[in-house]
Parts: C-alpha cells; structure tokens; sequence
C-alpha cells in the first residue's frame, strides 16, 4: 500500500457543520464585511484570549504589516532580519522604505540585539524584528535600544499567535505587533491577519487606514487600503478559538516526540525554548551540522521522493533576492550566522493531527 504523502504543515479545521451555523447568521443578516458582528466579537474573544488590549483584524498578515509602518509614519531606514518569509521586508519597500539586514543570534535564530547598533544611521527610523518560529526575541535588549535611539518596534509576530512570557503576552512588546491568521498558522481563519496595539487612539487610526481613511460617510482623513476582514473569516476565527487549546496541546506532543526520537542522531540538533513560558509549537526546526552524512539539502530530497514534504524555512534569505541583493547590508560577510542557518535548516512537518507512526517513519528517515 502506498504512503500517503506528509506536509510540513496542515490546516486544522473544525467539523463542517459546526460552520453552517455561522453562514446561516451571514445569510440572514447579510453583512458580509465593513466591522459585521462576527469582525467585532472576534477581536473582543481575541483580546481576551491574548491578553492585550486592543487589537485590529486584516485580510491577510502582509496587509497589516504595510498598514502598522503607515500607522507609525515609518520612513527612511528600518532594521530587520534577513531570516524571514519575504512579506517581512517586502512591506517595507511597499512603504519606500529601505530594510537594513542585522545578522541572526545563533541560538535564538531571531535578529541580534548585539549587532542592531552598529548598523544605526541617523536615517535608521524602527526596528522591525521577527519572533522566529515562535519563539521570542529577546524583547528587553531590544526596547532598550529603540529607547536610546528614539526608535519605533513593530515585531513580525506571524509566528507567534498565544505566546506567553514570564510577564505576560508577548504581543505586548514594542508599539505594535502583526500576526498572521494564514492557513499554515497554529490559528487561523483561511486567510487573515491583525495588529495588536496598547491604545484606543492608535487602534482608531488603524482602523481608518485600513478601511481607505474612511472615518465616516464623506470623510477621508488618509490614503488608506482595504485591508479589512471578511465575516466569513472572522466567523471562521471564532470558532478556531474555541480549540485552539486543544489544538496547541497536540502539537506539543507531537514536539516532545520528535525531540525524544531525535536525541543521539549524530549532526541533528533541535532548536531549543527561548524564553517561553507558554509556547505555541508552530514549527519544528531541524539544524544538520558537518557530522551529519548527508547534506541538507540531500536529506531534503531524500525525504521529498519518500513523500515526506520538509520545507527549508528560510532559505534562501531574503537579502538573496534581486530587490534586496544590491544593497550593502545584504552582503555576505554581514550575514553570516544568517547564511549558515538558512543553508542547515530543515523544518519538520508538526500539526495537530501528525501520527505517532508518521513521527517515526520521518525520524527513521533522518536516521537513514
């Protein structure tokens, strides 16, 4: 009997007729989008759920990333990590801003508080650090800097959706944060996204700039986008949040077994907690050093034609792109640990409903 193929990741969905429900109401009522009923509860159960207090939903994460630096008025320069999805970097160019790439920590794999200073200009206007793989950046050095140098942080939390610190959400940090709610999210609504604020005035701006800088019916105060949310995937969030739980507590079983079948294979490292008191076990990140017998990308394809779909996040860096290449904080001798990463880094598939004997047919093909 053949094998049925694994991806790294899969939507977890809940029972179908559980979201007829949720329809029906959007068919009575037929409000469709604009701030509906199902928009407004789910940014209040959101809140809660998180523990912040205001919150604004989007379309998608890369939408509420580009409106965040409009909220804020970033211009001129901003620096960020080359260890990323592209959407990270590509909403600053949307905005005509210049990323200034700053090489990785080696352990935490998120952007280097050790070396954002050095590459500061007086041009240099926000931080906008990833926490990767959900785990956090070390978020007090960095709002140390951005303090000494009058500096905004909106954090890339795509990855970070229920992270909890010893003092709390980690969406809590910086000015603002920006989740994603996309399919391959821990949490998601098929598409969507949100920025997570600390006051009512800036979640009113927000607001306005994602619904073209409306602020009522004749009244325009900026140029806007339409980055709003759909009923039908605001209703979809609302009833994701009622297992999210559930959800969370199944893919920390799944982590806990790779970590334990994964111990002693000689070049394999796992990335270890970085300062979560609650993690969200998003991905599963593998990294092959020298002692390994293969290469990484040998033991991608390897696991490729066994059906077994790994994907190499992040590779190749978003400095290698051809809008990015050029610029002189992409060069190679800047990136270094970035580089070595991207070139080592394999992730796993980890979701709810990976089985113990996929587990082991995956860690049996690492073992080779």
């Amino acid at each position: 009997m053949k094998k049925e193929n694994i991806f790294v990741t899969r939507p977890t969905l809940p029972p179908l007729e559980e979201f007829v429900p949720y329809l029906q109401q959007i068919w009575d009522n037929k409000i469709l989008t604009n701030g509906g009923p199902f928009h407004q509860q789910l940014e209040k159960e959101l809140c809660k759920y998180l523990g912040v207090e205001h919150i604004c939903l989007f379309t998608n994460c890369t939408i509420a990333l580009v409106t965040a630096l409009q909220a804020l008025r970033i211009n001129g320069e901003v620096i960020t990590t080359p260890y990323s999805f592209v959407a990270t970097s590509h909403s600053l160019l949307w905005n005509g801003i210049k990323p200034i790439f700053v090489d990785i920590d080696p352990i935490t794999l998120n952007l280097d508080p050790a070396k954002i200073e050095a590459a500061i200009t007086p041009q240099t206007t926000a931080i906008m650090p990833v926490h990767c793989y959900g785990h956090p950046c070390d978020v007090e050095a960095i709002q140390k800097i951005a303090d000494n140098y009058n500096l905004k942080v909106i954090y890339d939390a795509a990855h970070a959706f229920g992270v909890q610190t010893q003092t709390g959400s980690l969406l809590n940090y910086g000015d603002l944060s920006v989740l994603s709610f996309h399919a391959t999210k821990v949490f998601n609504t098929f598409e969507g996204g949100a920025i997570v604020c600390h006051d009512a005035k800036t979640k009113q701006r927000i607001d306005h700039l994602k619904n073209f800088g409306f602020v009522d019916e004749v009244t325009v105060v900026a140029a806007g986008i339409n980055g709003k949310m759909s009923e039908i995937n605001a209703a979809m969030g609302l009833l994701q949040l009622k297992d999210i739980d559930s959800a969370l507590q199944k893919r920390k079983v799944v982590d806990a077994m790779y970590r334990q079948l994964l111990q002693g294979i000689s070049g394999i490292s796992c990335l270890q907690n970085t300062g979560e008191k609650t993690a969200n076990y998003a991905y599963f990140p593998i990294l092959l050093s020298q002692d390994y017998p293969f290469s990484r990308d040998e033991l991608y394809q390897k696991m490729h034609d066994a059906g077994i779909y790994v994907r190499r996040y992040f590779y190749p860096l978003i400095s290698e792109f051809p809008m990015y290449r050029g610029m002189p904080s992409a060069a190679f001798a800047n990136l270094k640990v970035a580089h070595q990463t991207a070139n080592s880094v394999i992730c796993l598939p980890i979701y709810p409903e990976l089985e113990m004997q996929d587990i082991e047919r995956i860690v049996n093909l690492i073992r080779g």
